[in-house]
């Protein structure tokens, strides 16, 4: 009977200092920064997880029964667990394996443009059972990551990307002219290495395609409407009318008559002035912003750890306030969310 007190009583310990450590983990972990977003969410959840499973297990092994029935709860854990996995939501699980999948193939990044299906916008946060992306109208959409993994994505790579414009003209005008004022209009704007493709004779109009390549892919949105002002102010500097054949107009004019907008020299834009990305992808920017702040701050903090067995010991302590400063900065980011707060941060 007293060996049953004993098992007792160690089981019950057993159980206390279990259900203690998994609080303080869940606070050290979750609660203790409510506001770290799902990106860094993702890790810790998994590791409470399996903190949990280990804890329950542990549980198990000191309970006051025969090696048998212990078998036997075993077994019975497993086929509950593997029960909760059969017939609940196969959505949960799916998006939480796709969520998985995602960290190990890493097809995007956050701060990436990127188009999924019927949906374009820049990644804004990635999380455990879904990837929310910042569309050109500011709005939030998040997809679950079954989605994302069971649809092709297309990501604009961050060190620059391909940006075209079409039109059709007719075939009165002479096509060599037509790709030298298209390549004007390119280089017009900012755009390198351009070039033109004819795409299509049809049976009023042959189509162009101008195309050049935007280095800093942020500014598609704006760059692309850019693209667009210039291939009309060139063409229509040079008098060539951006209209097929097939155009009707009910005004009776001659056959010298040329219809175009009177043009006027282009307007100086404000280098420092905010662009339609800022507007729009505000979210997405910051997260990117705060991805890029932390990995230069750790790749900081690693070179300093390095040269502590270098300097003398003057320079020891200077070194190790640098990397204590470091280190504040960069937990001070991982809790900032606002742009002034980022600013503020580095700063510091």
């Amino acid at each position: 009977m007293f060996e049953s007190f004993t098992s007792a009583g160690v089981f019950i310990g057993t159980v206390l200092s279990v259900s203690l450590i998994l609080a303080a983990a869940h606070w050290l972990l979750i609660k203790r920064e409510p506001g770290i977003g799902n990106e860094r969410l993702f890790s810790r959840q998994l590791i409470m997880l399996g903190l949990t499973i280990v804890g329950v297990l542990v549980c198990v092994f000191v309970l006051p029964i025969s090696e048998s029935s212990r078998n036997q709860l075993i077994a019975l854990i497993g086929l509950l667990i593997s029960g909760i996995l059969a017939f609940s939501s196969t959505t949960i699980i799916s998006n939480l394996m796709a969520g998985v999948l995602l960290r190990i193939t890493k097809p995007f990044r956050v701060g990436d443009f990127i188009r999924i299906g019927e949906h374009f916008g820049r990644i804004s946060e990635r999380g455990l059972f879904d990837t929310e992306i910042q569309t050109e109208a500011r709005e939030l959409i998040a997809l679950p990551n079954t989605y994302c993994i069971s649809n092709p994505v297309t990501t604009i790579r961050s060190s620059g990307t391909i940006i075209s414009a079409s039109l059709s003209l007719g075939y009165d005008v002479e096509h060599r002219r037509v790709e030298q004022l298209l390549i004007e209009a390119a280089e017009t704007c900012g755009l390198t290495e351009p070039f033109v493709h004819i795409t299509e004779l049809g049976n009023f109009a042959v189509t162009y395609r101008v195309s050049g390549l935007l280095e800093e892919s942020k500014r598609l949105i704006s760059m692309r409407s850019k693209l667009y002002g210039a291939v009309l102010d060139t063409l229509h500097q040079h008098g060539v009318e951006i209209m097929s054949p097939s155009f009707m107009n009910q005004r009776k004019i001659s056959d010298e008559t040329k219809v175009m907008p009177s043009t006027s020299p282009p307007t100086a834009v404000d280098a420092h002035g905010s662009s339609a990305e800022d507007i729009a992808f505000d979210k997405a920017e910051l997260a990117e912003r705060t991805e890029l702040e932390k990995l230069k701050l750790k790749q900081e903090i690693e070179a300093l750890k390095q040269t502590l067995d270098q300097p003398s010991d003057d320079e020891h302590k200077a070194v190790s306030l640098s990397i204590e400063q470091k280190l504040q900065q960069l937990k001070l980011i991982e809790t900032k969310s606002t742009p002034a707060d980022l600013k503020n941060a580095a700063a510091g």
